[in-house]
Order: structure tokens, then sequence, then C-alpha cells
């Protein structure tokens, strides 16, 4: 069933788990560091993901055959089912979502290079299974032996939300007893960066301000995120430590532009109100929102006025970790529900590194300055992409 046409699909069946965490960015690689990252200033420089050993993951050999994109899908993958403990997957019941905008972005501007610089015999073969979107959940499926569904999402920056989503219907469902959801992005390349400088998406001094007056682009990130998802009876008879469940999913288009979001937020509304009626939730039940909040102009006061929408004014308190970590594209949603649990887990919201001065246009309770005690509730991740593709997760607390 397609993710929240109806409030009556299959995650409305066996309850979803959370039993496993892997995540990296530019704040930090694994969960303790990544959030300790979230709850400090924001990074100066580039946001690359600085101390990343692919060979701790990799052969020598295999790095060299493997985009640094699925090298994130690999390692976060791995992360996430050793935080999991023994899961014990049967093969053919065990699947990989995964989510990434661009894929092997790094390797074919590489090839590119060597096309143009020593002719068309120096092209590596390998080219085309390391750029394919399609390599990291390949290589985790791989890796894992789970011979159950392997699939990849690509909806540019709501990818990662997605296949967690999907992910968890695989388990909802009865289709899979444990999954692996997540997304990654490794897309920093020069060609890369020049398309979004040129279209004016990035911020021209490279500070990252969601929902701040003086926001004026998002700051380009790596970033890659896992969740080891399983069925809740199987997870309680095994004894697992369980961080969180996941409640509901929504999915919906703007139909309006390739990459403008569509001015009335109707489409980011419409995914929030769905991801609750999946959820069962009235919008008073949610405490938190970890919006996309990508510190552009259009972005986050259009997702504001959905927000409004759905949830009135002031509404739940609001984080955009993208303040620390930059947008990792299609990384990014997986990344944010990562943030999400580790918010629940910890009783603690992270404060949007870069905010100082509201939008006077922008009516939310902005987390800001400090960390923020909370008492862990329903909390929804926000996803909104290049195309009109919007995602949204609602996570709650590990079930009493």
């Amino acid at each position: 069933m397609l993710l929240g046409i109806t409030a009556s699909g299959p995650v409305r069946g066996r309850r979803v788990a959370v039993t496993g965490i892997g995540v990296l960015a530019c704040c930090g690689i694994g969960a303790e560091a990544f959030w300790q990252g979230l709850l400090s200033p924001a990074p100066a420089g580039p946001r690359v993901a600085t101390g990343f050993d692919p060979t701790a993951w990799l052969s020598p050999k295999e790095v060299r055959r493997v985009d640094r994109f699925a090298q994130f899908s690999l390692a976060t993958a791995d992360m996430a089912l050793t935080d999991a403990g023994g899961v014990g997957a049967e093969p053919d019941r065990a699947g990989v979502i995964f989510g990434t905008g661009v894929g092997g972005f790094e390797t074919l501007q590489d090839q590119v290079g060597v096309f143009l610089e020593k002719g068309a015999r120096r092209v590596s073969p390998f080219l085309v299974p390391m750029m394919m979107a399609n390599a990291g959940a390949a290589h985790v499926s791989m890796r894992t032996g789970w011979r159950g569904p392997c699939e990849t999402i690509v909806t540019a920056c709501a990818a990662g939300t997605h296949a967690i989503a999907a992910a968890a219907r695989l388990v909802a469902s009865g289709r899979c007893d444990v999954t692996i959801g997540g997304g990654a992005e490794a897309a920093m390349t020069e060609v890369g960066i020049a398309a979004f400088t040129n279209m004016t998406a990035l911020s021209t001094d490279g500070v990252s301000r969601p929902f701040d007056v003086e926001r004026n682009g998002f700051v380009i990130a790596e970033g890659a995120g896992a969740l080891v998802l399983e069925d809740l009876d199987r997870a309680r008879a095994r004894g697992a430590r369980i961080y969180g469940e996941v409640l509901g999913a929504g999915s919906t288009a703007d139909a309006h532009h390739i990459t403008a979001p569509s001015p009335d937020g109707y489409g980011a509304a419409s995914c929030m109100e769905l991801a609750l009626a999946d959820a069962e939730l009235a919008p008073e039940a949610i405490r938190h929102i970890n919006a996309h909040g990508t510190s552009t102009p259009l972005n986050d006061l259009t997702e504001s006025q959905a927000i409004t929408k759905v949830f009135g004014e002031p509404g739940p308190p609001v984080t955009s970790t993208k303040g620390v970590t930059g947008h990792s594209l299609g990384g990014a949603g997986a990344v944010e529900a990562v943030a999400t649990l580790l918010s629940i887990d910890h009783r603690l919201l992270p404060p949007t590194a870069g905010f100082e001065r509201r939008d006077p246009d922008i009516h939310l309770d902005v987390v800001h300055g400090s960390p923020r005690p909370w008492e862990p509730g329903p909390a929804m991740s926000n996803s909104f992409g290049f195309g009109g593709h919007n995602g949204c997760l609602v996570l709650g607390p590990p079930p009493a």
C-alpha cells in the first residue's frame, strides 16, 4: 500500500520498534558523538564527515570499488545492526530499504574527468555499479545476506524519510520481521556545489540559519542514518533495547514546481495530517517536531505556514538540526529520524543552531540558544524534497 494514501495502511498492523541506530554526519560518527555534536555549536567549514574511515567496514580493494555514499550506507547499517544486538533474522524475512538523492555523484564526476583527459578506454568498468543509486541498499543486503525486499527510494530530500516509512511498513504488514531503513548522501563534488550555487540555493556565507530572518540558503552536507526496525513482540521476546516506535507515516506531492515548494504549503500540511491519521493521533498529541528547516527563504516560510495550519500557533516545540548538520539531501530524513529518537532517549531537545532573530512571518516555537528538557511523547520528523516530494514520520517513545 502506498504511504499515507489512506489512514488504514499496514502501519496499523504489527507494531514496529526501533532497536538499532547508526548515524554519521559532520558533527559526529556514531550515535553518541552525533548527539554531542547536536548540542554543540555548528562546525566551521564544509560539512563533511571528517574522520570517516571506510576501511573499518571495507577492504582497501572494496573501498576503491564502492562510492562514498554506499560506504556510508554500509557503515550506518552495520552500526545499527551492532547496536541492535543479535537480531537473528531469517534471511528471506529481512529487508533493506535505503534512500538517496543522487547516488554515486562523486564517482560519476571523477570518471567523466578520466574520459575527457584520457579517453574512453580508461573509464572504470566499475563506474555503473558505483554510481547507481541502488548500490547502497544492494551492498547492505549482500553484507547481511538478507534476501527479502531490497529497494531504493530516490525522492530527493525526502528519500531517507520515505525509506524508513517503507521499511516500517514491511514489518507492520507481516512481510518482514526485521528491516533496515535509512538514507545516505555524499554529493559534495565540485560540479554539484557549482550547480546548487548557480541556482542560488546555497547559503552565501556558509551559515545555516533555519527560520531566522537573515537565512539565505542551505549548507550542503554529507550524512547518513540507518534504523533497525523490528516487530515489537519479537524485539521484546529477545530482550532488545527499544529506542522508540514508528507510529505512522505520510507521503504527498506538491504537484507544483520542480524545485520550489507549493506557496500555500498544502502538500506539506496534508502530509502531516496523513501521518497523524496513520498514527491515529490528534495534532495536540504531538510534543515535538524535527522540521525540514533547510534555511532557505521559501522552504522555511512554507513549512512554518503548514505547521501552523495543522497545529495552530505556536504549536509544538520545533527544532531544525540542519543548523548543525547542514543539509545532506537524500540522507537528511534518516539523519533527522535518528536525531528525533535520540531526543526521546535523552529527554532533551537540541537547539536550532544559527537561529538568532525570528522571521516576523514565522510563528513557531523554535527551540534555540540551549537544549530544552521535555517529557517525551509522539514526535514528528518532516522532509520535503525537490520535485514536490513530501514525507513525514511519527515516532513515539518506547512503549510501556
